[in-house]
């Protein structure tokens, strides 16, 4: 039930803006523009990358799979119920499941990832509690939640985060090693509303919008040294390792 931008209706709506995005733009301003799935990416590539080989790696909330080709090197096992978006394709998992009842054995894999799906599921505790089960010890995991963002998969969009409430959440699960890293600061966020804005404007107005909007989007980001604590952001970026005691 991996989360997104293009999640129900109105995110659908945001999907055509930022594709195109993603698109056209040259690497550099791809990544000012929409920063939040471009470090998320980045995260998910360096997390692969940092893996030794044939180590076995959980994706727990796959959706259509888009980041098994970043785990060629390892054995890789997307799970996902497979109800977040009526529009995916949910053909390439390898095993459909409710996160809350995963279907391995204890300590079957080495790593996991879990990316923007916490929102989506009704008991996150739950969901991180069994996750940590089927996790050897030592085991790295890499999740990214949303703290602040619009509601998306509706009805399955359920909760949104806090850095405390994610180190809460890792610590009672068995995680040790804890890194919550939030993912760009209130300029950032507000660069993004401003583009979110751009959906509720038909057609050409949408143009007419984005000359006025789009112009502080872009510069907005650039006043990020700012804001230090990075209390209003979009989301994080978490790190952890799977206890040895628990």
């Amino acid at each position: 039930m991996r989360g997104g931008i293009d999640g129900d209706g109105r995110g659908a709506k945001e999907a055509v803006t930022y594709g195109a995005l993603r698109e056209r733009l040259p690497g550099w301003l791809r990544r000012h523009v929409v920063y939040f799935e471009t470090r998320l990416n980045e995260a998910v590539a360096q997390f692969a990358a940092e893996l030794p080989d044939g180590v076995r790696v959980l994706d727990a909330g796959a959706g259509e799979t888009q980041h098994k080709p970043l785990f060629a090197r390892q054995w890789y096992c997307g799970v996902d119920l497979g109800i977040g978006d009526t529009a995916w394709d949910y053909a390439q998992l390898d095993v459909v499941a409710d996160l809350t009842s995963l279907p391995f054995r204890d300590e079957a894999f080495d790593a996991c990832i879990n990316i923007v799906t916490l929102e989506h599921v009704r008991e996150p505790a739950r969901v991180l509690q069994e996750i940590g089960r089927v996790m050897a010890a030592d085991g790295r995991l890499l999740l990214v939640a949303p703290q602040e963002w619009e509601v998306h998969q509706a009805p399955h969009d359920y909760f949104r985060y806090t850095r405390y409430g994610l180190a809460y959440l890792l610590g009672e699960a068995g995680f040790v090693d804890i890194e919550v890293t939030p993912v760009g600061g209130f300029f950032r966020l507000l660069s993004r509303r401003l583009l979110n804005g751009l959906q509720f404007f038909p057609g050409v107005w949408m143009i007419v919008a984005a000359v006025f909007l789009a112009p502080a989007a872009l510069v907005l980001p650039f006043f990020e040294p700012l804001d230090e604590k990075k209390d209003y952001t979009l989301g994080y970026i978490c790190k952890a390792r799977k206890g040895t005691l628990h």
